[in-house]
C-alpha cells in the first residue's frame, strides 16, 4: 500500500526536500529524531480526515460541519 500511494504518509518530508525520492521518504523519517514526533498518515486516518472541512482557531485543529453545528447550538442556548 505504501508503494501504491507513493509513501504519502511521509509526504511532509518531500516538502522539506523535494529531491528525496518517494522510496526513501520512510527511511529519512526514521533516520532523523525530529520526525519521530510527526505521526505518519495511515489509510484509516486519511479516511477519517475526509469529513474535516473547517479550521477551529480556538481548538487549533480541523473540525467537521457536525462539530460546528454543535458549537452553534450550544452558543444559541446561552
Amino acid at each position: 500500500l505504501q508503494w501504491f500511494s507513493g509513501n504519502i504518509g511521509f509526504h511532509h518530508i518531500h516538502h522539506l526536500s523535494p529531491r528525496i525520492p518517494n522510496y526513501n521518504l520512510e527511511r529519512c523519517h526514521k533516520a532523523d529524531p525530529m520526525f519521530q514526533e510527526v505521526k505518519p498518515i495511515t489509510l484509516f486516518s486519511s479516511l477519517r480526515s475526509l469529513s474535516l472541512r473547517l479550521w477551529d482557531e480556538q481548538l487549533g485543529r480541523l473540525v467537521g460541519y457536525r462539530h460546528m453545528r454543535q458549537v452553534r447550538k450550544e452558543r444559541a442556548q446561552k
